[in-house]
Parts: C-alpha cells; structure tokens; sequence
C-alpha cells in the first residue's frame, strides 16, 4: 500500500479522537503524506469535500470513532474502492473497528500498512432507490443510497407512535403485507445490529445474503426470511394517509417515501473494504465478547478437546 493521500475522519464532538487524529496526521505528514482530516458526524460530513478536491488517488481512510463513524465512511467511499481502518477512539461496542490497543503504536502501523502486513475484508452493501408505480418503471425519483448494515422502512411522526402498513415483492413476486412498526432489510454485517434487535438471523459476513425482518409485528406468522443477494427487494407503504413513511440507511434519514411510490433495496455494486490488524482476527470471538455471550448457567468442561 501506497501512503501519499490519506483521508483521517475523527468522531466529531469527542476530544479524544480529535486528539489522535492530529497526532497520526503528524506522523504521516513527516512521511511526505498529504493528510485531509476533517469531523465525522450527524452535522458534520467531510467526504463529499475531500473527494472533489483531490486530483490524485487516496491511498486510505483512517476513521477514528464508533461504528456510526465507520458506517458513515463506508457509505461515502466504498464506492470509490478506499480501504478503510477503522479505530474504536470514543466508540462504544466497535464491531466494525480495530481496537485503540492494536493501534497503539502507530508508527509502527504506517510500517505495516507501506508492508502490506494487514488483510482486508470486503463487507457487502445494499443499494436503494425510490420509484413511482409498478416495479417495470426504473426511473428513479431519488438519489441511490447505499448502506452497510441495513435498510429500513418505518414511520416517523413527531408527536405518537404509528404502526405501518408495508406490502413486500421480491423480484416481483408479492411475499406478505406487514402490520407493525416497519421492516429491516439487512446484509450480513447488518445482522448483528438492528436486525437482530428486532429477532432476526446472526449471519457471517463472509456470506452474501439479504435479510427482511419485521419489527414488532402484529402477526405472529410474520417471520424473518433470508434471501439469496442477487434478490430485489420492493415494498410499498399502504394506507399512509398521513405521510409518515420514510427510508433510513444504517439509522441515518435517506428521504420520504409518498404513497404510490416503492422502494427497491438490492446488492449494491460496490463493497467496502476494511483493513484488518488483528493476526488473530477471530468472527467469533467478536460476537462472543460484543455480544457478551456467557455460555449455559452451569459451566462444564470440555475434556475431550485435549
């Protein structure tokens, strides 16, 4: 790997990430990096600037903060194939970064990475679109959206909780109609954050699979059903005579969905790419210690694994 344009995004508000920023922004600039660092959050976006800006390749993304931060940069640059290193510098549970300990040392991490001492793990996306009337018309009336963990349909209302009414096509086929609080379309990284909350399925990111989960359904006999990726996902919000529904990616507000309109959730044509420290990166011992899996009350040993 090549570190002559390298973006550094800190956790905007937290004084911690801020500070480690500029001290890998030193450091890389005396290696004759040239750095864009900017804040990373709900107000504060600084992809869309340093992506218009630059004429020449960036080599990198350094994301330092939570998993919001991480999502957020991989919606904005998984399109344009940025690796991305994910730092947990003010986060909370960290799923999608590396820990501050690995990183430690950072000098010695600018080694690894000129080495090419580090994997990279491309996570799938989905991609969504709003358009008007039946599945045959392709013209979008929205911008594409992209998302990691997943997609949602569900109201929104300032002043009472209202329960939706969702009808779902896959690939054009009507499946069900959902009377609830909204559906979750996830990928496999996406399982272990709202689609899981919500009951559904715990996938392996190395698979490729779209998750449709419904949130508190007012039908029992509405399960979670997981799909092959090459499905299109359509769902239309029926009987929204208030003008509640809307799309949210990864939690973030992509737009209003009006009545008429559906939206198509699919594969997206781009992956985001992290890079991986860790030379003992274990899946599993993620979920174990992120999920703060305990194991049965009474603990048993296993002497056969000897």
């Amino acid at each position: 790997m090549q570190l002559k344009q390298v973006i550094i995004a800190h956790k905007a508000g937290d004084i911690m990430s801020q500070r480690w920023a500029a001290k890998c922004a030193k450091q890389l600039e005396s290696r004759q990096c040239h750095v864009l660092m900017g804040p990373s959050g709900p107000k504060d976006n600084p992809y869309p600037v340093f992506l218009a800006s630059v004429t020449k390749p960036i080599d990198l993304a350094i994301v330092l903060g939570g998993d919001g931060t991480a999502l957020t940069a991989a919606r904005n640059l998984a399109a344009d194939q940025i690796p991305i290193l994910a730092v947990n510098v003010g986060g909370h549970l960290g799923f999608l970064t590396e820990s501050l300990d690995d990183f430690e040392q950072s000098e010695q991490v600018w080694d690894r990475l000129l080495e090419d001492r580090f994997a990279v793990q491309q996570r799938m996306m989905l991609q969504a679109g709003v358009f008007e009337g039946h599945r045959t018309n392709l013209e979008l009336v929205s911008d594409r959206y992209l998302a990691l963990n997943e997609m949602c349909i569900k109201p929104a209302s300032a002043d009472r909780m209202i329960t939706s009414i969702l009808e779902m096509e896959i690939d054009g086929e009507v499946v069900d109609q959902y009377q609830g609080d909204g559906l979750i379309v996830a990928t496999p990284t996406g399982s272990t954050c709202y689609t899981v909350a919500a009951n559904g399925p715990i996938i392996h990111p190395g698979m490729d699979a779209i998750t449709v989960t419904p949130i508190c359904p007012l039908s029992l006999s509405s399960r979670p059903i997981i799909l092959p990726p090459g499905s299109v996902v359509s769902i239309w919000p029926l009987a929204d005579h208030e003008l509640n529904t809307k799309l949210w990616m990864d939690g973030v507000l992509a737009t209003s969905i009006w009545p008429g309109q559906r939206v198509d959730i699919r594969t997206a044509d781009c992956q985001a790419k992290f890079i991986i420290l860790r030379e003992n990166y274990s899946y599993y011992q993620t979920l174990r210690e992120k999920l703060q899996w305990a194991g049965a009350r009474v603990h048993y040993s296993n002497n056969h694994r000897n």
